[in-house]
């Protein structure tokens, strides 16, 4: 039996029809991609939060795929990719954040490239060889150029979008608390790109927090905020960040708020995931309705 965790690995594992291999999951900013409800749920969940390495050990897993360092990284909380070794288990950290510099110390990392797509696709094709079902492994959807990066990027030039700044918040303790922002150059990073436009943090540290002072500093023009269905903080739902942002006396003056450029995003979209090319189709799409509708 297998064990992956972190919502990306569990994701494509479902992709390629490994359910009846997964004897768990964990982490789940979001619900589950609706194609894959019916096989999800015949996998057993530990926690849709950050999971105690004692749970994990005790589903005598033989194989451990996470998503993101802070779950097996250098400086993860959890567990360490040496304490799984210890015990004769393998595990599999995604190449989308094996890549990352070492130039933060935080659980996220940094990155010093651009993330790409390919990383993602890289990902996929590793996991369907380790479990041997090669057959099953990615087609052109997630590429770069695939029919989903076109047609997102058409869709922007469409709505004019070229030049844009866009600020990714993904979720804040509260209102008063630094905010975690996306990263330069992350996958929101990325989104931003395809859309024509550059990210207005600068920061290369993946997940940065950054106040609000320094947020309104960077006078973006679109803000993206995530929707996530973990219900951690109140501020997970994207309802609660927009109020905020519309009727705090300073984060309302920004650009983005005054011209109403705000817009909803899946929040796990935001992370290097198979869902990130899609997050970038809808956002564009949100963004030309606004447009259209402003014309009229």
């Amino acid at each position: 039996m297998r064990w992956p965790w972190g919502q990306n690995s569990a994701e494509i594992l479902l992709l390629l029809g490994l359910q009846d291999r997964m004897v768990g999951t964990a982490f789940w900013p979001s619900h589950v991609l609706p194609q894959l409800a019916d096989a999800n749920a015949k996998v057993k969940l530990l926690t849709v939060e950050m999971p105690r390495l004692e749970s994990i050990l005790a589903e005598d897993p033989d194989f451990v795929a996470a998503a993101l360092p802070s779950l097996i990284g250098p400086n993860s909380k959890v567990a360490k990719r040496e304490d799984f070794e210890k015990m004769g288990v393998p595990t599999y950290l995604s190449p989308g954040t094996c890549l990352a510099s070492g130039t933060a110390k935080d659980a996220y990392g940094s990155r010093d490239q651009l993330w790409s797509p390919e990383l993602a696709y890289r990902e996929i094709d590793d996991l369907s060889r380790i479990f041997d079902v090669p057959a099953r492994g990615p087609g052109a959807d997630c590429r770069p150029e695939g029919p989903r990066g076109k047609k997102a990027r058409q869709t922007a030039e469409k709505a004019g979008l070229a030049g844009k700044s866009y600020l990714f918040w993904f979720s804040s303790p509260s209102p008063s608390a630094d905010a975690y922002v996306a990263g330069k150059n992350s996958a929101s990073g990325y989104i931003a790109t395809v859309l024509g436009g550059r990210n207005a943090v600068t920061n290369e540290t993946e997940w940065p927090t950054a106040s609000w002072e320094s947020i309104i500093a960077t006078q973006p023009d679109v803000i993206i905020v995530a929707t996530l269905d973990r219900n951690r903080w109140e501020l997970d739902k994207p309802e609660a960040k927009i109020k905020y942002l519309t009727t705090d006396s300073a984060t309302r003056e920004m650009p983005a708020v005054k011209n109403g450029a705000i817009v909803v995003m899946d929040g796990s979209a935001m992370n290097p995931s198979v869902r990130t090319i899609y997050g970038a189709e809808q956002v564009a799409e949100s963004l030309a309705k606004k447009k259209s509708a402003a014309d009229k």
